[in-house]
């Protein structure tokens, strides 16, 4: 049932952040270091006659600041006045407090070899010797005035030797990350706010979650499936269970936060919406990972798309002797879940990033098309990569958990499970349940005070069958920790890796406005004759979404561009991947860990879906283009159209501009190599593989592990390989047919029990 009217709210309720914990990892001299080179990326930058502190300030000449000004002028449509800039250019955001408990925050939750190897370079910066072998000057970093630390960052992003550039890039990303999400200057600016203007949430649904006394014995509940996991898979296996007259109990680690507390501020998101409060990269750095970790999983800060396979990929897993995905019912599992959430293309609205990809692939003969969404039919306006707010779009925490819900299933939050439980007394191993820690709220409800001082309690569920939906990185090490072996087991992981770029327009677009992503345009989707390509796509235009990995290249040059961030829209060159890597459980803490480098085959892909997005952001007239290449300079449009008042004949070249052409040149010169360039994955999967046969995945092709009766996986996990589009409705498809497939098994054992 829904729960209170919240109707009379004008904006997210916020969510209270846990307080910061103990900061010793780095020493006093660490953290000065560290902050010495953090305030150089981005810096309070004056002219040289108004200095109040020269070391910690930039200082330029009154002519190179007017001309900053008088640059900013012809580049917006909306330019701050000049005092307004000298307030925005003067501003240091070291002095911002939430800047410096974020830059904590960040580094408290990273993993703990990483935190040892940033530690170990600052130590090396603290010394006369360390910092001449690291900059060239014997004075340590943190003694150094501003435009010294200023030239050591921009000699690493250029070194020749890999750690440096490496090195420069987590500097100049920490900062820009952090200045992003907290400077008010830069919101202001660009009037972006964290939530839309008539903000109106939608309806939360009473879970009712299952609680437990404090106590120290172990706590047992029974059921006939329990289902490890809340997101797309695990939410539809819930449904469909639950409606079929099966005992149902749903556990996950996160807790679930009502529309009303959504779209949360962007470091409350991290936080609790976000696996590994959302700065998980590979273990090289090479990838970043943005990944769903709460009630609703993925579903919850996903972007609508809702994507069915394509005809190749179906093919290509029925080639491995999985044929279910060339029939007909794997075809009604998509069209059911579709169905089910409303997906539908008739109501959406373009936003000006979605018709830059619309228009300019027709212009240059290209193929796109919008992508449907699941909302239900509504036309969508949220910033739904920090929650959707209005509950429009039907995730599973407002469509499928409560479906799931009316009809019986019950519900357990805050409950991490450690392993899955086995009867081995009767031969084969037999799942029986699973076994872990439950995290109650505290007395008011909330989830940021300690653990330590909330209800804790173990809990055993014993069930007849175990769904184990964790996502695509940690079903895999649910499996590990509970003693199976398949070689398979966090294999095979594919990544949908993406080059991102970004393109500055003479309208004031405010990309963050509108749906996420509503369009894509597949004309590059099979460059290999196999299905293996890129989808062209626009991405979340939340600030620090796309400025953290905006290339920097001096300091001014960075905050001058950011502060055009409201004229901007930024695109991905997203690949299925032929490649992979792999998942396992970090040595530290057991978190996920990932093994995975973009290989040269699907780079070269990408590349030339950089080079497509460039040309379509120029035929649809973008006055600047940033591919994120360290190493690559920005195309600036010198050059208006020709038109008929010339006298000239001069016909308009389009991309056939001499000085664009060139400058492509230079991109693919270049190429999208580490670290020069990085890459972001928001879609995992494959780690759990499904088979035809036991020597070649862990799941058979009903989900069940090869190496247990009663164990399922039904997740992004199973995916044979990439799926080549966003994978939700891939997911939650499978997880349908597997769901099913538990249900027929536990109707037979039943049926087979009372003929005894």
């Amino acid at each position: 049932m829904a729960t209170n009217d919240t109707r009379h709210i004008k904006a997210p309720i916020p969510t209270q952040l846990p307080e910061l914990r103990d900061t010793s990892y780095f020493s006093e001299t660490q953290w000065q270091v560290l902050f010495a080179l953090i305030d150089a990326v981005i810096p309070s930058i004056v002219t040289e006659a108004t200095v109040t502190d020269q070391k910690n300030q930039l200082q330029i000449s009154h002519s190179r600041y007017k001309e900053a000004y008088e640059q900013t002028k012809r580049a917006m449509k909306h330019p701050p006045d000049y005092e307004k800039f000298k307030q925005y250019l003067g501003s240091r955001p070291l002095d911002n407090p939430r800047f410096s408990q974020l830059l904590k925050r960040i580094l408290q939750n990273i993993p703990n070899g990483d935190r040892k190897r940033l530690g170990s370079i600052l130590n090396i910066l603290t010394t006369r010797l360390g910092s001449l072998a690291a900059t060239g000057y014997c004075v340590p970093a943190h003694e150094q005035p501003l435009h010294i630390r200023e030239r050591i960052i921009q000699a690493w992003t250029q070194s020749w030797m890999n750690v440096w550039p490496i090195i420069g890039k987590t500097i100049a990303s920490l900062a820009r990350v952090c200045f992003a999400r907290t400077d008010p200057l830069l919101h202001e600016l660009s009037d972006y706010k964290d939530f839309v203007d008539d903000y109106k949430p939608g309806p939360s649904f009473d879970f009712n979650f299952l609680q437990f006394k404090a106590g120290p014995e172990l706590e047992t509940v029974d059921t006939d499936v329990v289902i490890v996991g809340s997101g797309c898979g695990g939410a539809v296996c819930a449904k469909v269970l639950s409606e079929a007259g099966h005992k149902v109990i749903v556990v996950d680690k996160g807790y679930y936060f009502p529309p009303s507390q959504l779209p949360m501020a962007v470091e409350a998101a991290s936080e609790f919406l976000y696996e590994g409060h959302g700065i998980m990269k590979t273990a090289n750095g090479s990838v970043n990972i943005v990944a769903g970790s709460n009630w609703g999983g993925g579903g919850t800060i996903n972007w609508s798309v809702s994507l069915q396979p394509q005809g190749f990929v179906r093919q290509e897993w029925a080639d491995q002797g999985l044929s279910f995905f060339t029939t007909q019912e794997f075809q009604n599992c998509l069209d059911r879940v579709s169905d089910f959430m409303g997906v539908s293309d008739a109501h959406i609205r373009h936003n000006h990033g979605s018709n830059v990809i619309l228009n300019g692939s027709k212009k240059l003969g290209l193929t796109a098309k919008p992508c449907p969404q699941n909302t239900g039919g509504a036309e969508h306006y949220c910033h739904c990569a920090l929650g959707c707010g209005s509950g429009e779009k039907q995730g599973p925490s407002v469509s499928w958990l409560p479906a799931a819900g009316k009809a019986g299933a019950k519900f357990i939050e805050g409950f991490n499970v450690s392993k899955v439980l086995f009867d081995e007394t009767r031969g084969p191993k037999q799942a029986v349940g699973v076994i872990g820690t439950w995290t109650s709220r505290d007395k008011d409800g909330n989830v940021h005070t300690p653990e330590s001082d909330r209800i804790q309690r173990q809990l055993r569920i014993r069930a007849k069958k175990v769904i184990v939906a964790c996502g695509t990185l940690n079903s895999p090490l649910l499996l590990m920790r509970s003693g199976l072996k398949n070689p398979h087991i966090g294999q095979n992981l594919h990544l949908h890796p993406v080059c991102h770029l970004t393109a500055s327009f003479d309208e004031d677009v405010k990309g963050w406005e509108g749906g996420i992503l509503t369009c894509v345009c597949t004309s590059f989707e099979n460059l290999d004759g196999k299905g293996h390509g890129v989808k062209l796509e626009q991405s979340s235009m939340i600030p620090y979404m796309f400025l953290f990995e905006h290339p920097w290249r001096n300091a001014l040059q960075w905050k001058l561009d950011a502060l055009r961030c409201r004229q901007m829209n930024t695109y991905i060159s997203m690949a299925r991947d032929r490649d992979t890597g792999r998942v396992y459980p970090d040595p530290d803490d057991g978190r996920p860990a990932i093994d995975y480098t973009p290989s040269s085959f699907d780079r070269e892909h990408m590349l030339k879906g950089i080079i497509a997005l460039a040309k379509l952001c120029y035929v649809e007239g973008a006055t600047e283009i940033w591919p994120y290449i360290q190493s690559v300079p920005s195309f600036v449009r010198r050059s208006t159209k020709p038109t008929d008042a010339d006298g000239s004949d001069a016909i308009d070249q389009g991309v056939n501009d001499p000085d664009f052409v060139a400058w492509l040149k230079t991109v693919e010169r270049a190429g999208v190599n580490f670290p020069d360039a990085t890459f972001t994955s928001a879609h995992q999967m494959g780690t759990c593989r499904m088979s035809a046969r036991r020597d070649r995945g862990v799941v058979d092709p009903e989900g069940r592990v090869w190496e247990s009766q009663d164990l399922y996986v039904a997740d992004a996990s199973v995916f044979p390989s990439a799926s080549g589009v966003n994978p939700m409705i891939t997911n939650m498809a499978i997880a349908d047919w597997i769901a099913r497939c538990v249900s027929r098994d536990l109707k037979k054992a039943g049926q087979f029990r009372a003929a005894l």
